[in-house]
């Protein structure tokens, strides 16, 4: 899937009531869907782009699966789970996330509709990446683009390397 490995459903049938310290809690996507009625979209925005994107229930299925909602290894929320309900918390009305991002949209906005929250506008622009068009990102432990200065880049070099034209 666009977040890695889909899960195969090893333990979908387990009920969480036996869950012990150190295990992942997991969104049943079908289950989840079960429970939405109607079609669910979201606004996509960008330069010249105002668009309705249509929710596919086959998407979540095939391509997200069940997603992790609490994390094994610190027993915190997942980022899914956690960015929906921080956007709503904040009121947050629109949304400006990287590119890599936008294959996940769908699974926020069934997060937004199970949990009664609003879905906020999005819009998904593209990554900065390096020469190899690998991301710029700290999870990558990517370069910063300081350390591009003082390696010697110009103002113009970074520009370009964010994908400005001069």
């Amino acid at each position: 899937g666009s977040d890695g490995m889909v899960y195969p459903g090893t333990c979908k049938d387990r009920d969480i009531k036996n869950a012990t310290p150190g295990d992942a809690i997991r969104l049943n996507i079908i289950k989840a869907l079960g429970r939405i009625n109607g079609d669910m979209a979201y606004t996509e925005m960008g330069p010249g782009l105002s668009a309705q994107v249509r929710v596919s229930a086959t998407n979540l299925r095939e391509n997200i699966g069940d997603p992790v909602l609490q994390r094994k290894e610190t027993g915190d929320p997942a980022y899914h789970l956690a960015c929906v309900y921080d956007d709503a918390l904040q009121g947050i009305t629109h949304v400006v996330r990287g590119m890599d991002l936008q294959p996940l949209t769908p699974l926020h906005v069934l997060l937004q509709r199970l949990l009664g929250l609003p879905t906020p506008i999005y819009h998904h622009h593209a990554l900065i990446t390096d020469d190899t068009g690998r991301r710029l990102a700290k999870i990558d432990k990517s370069k910063a683009l300081s350390l591009y200065r003082a390696d010697g880049a110009t103002p113009t070099d970074i520009r370009q390397l964010v994908g400005f034209k001069d």
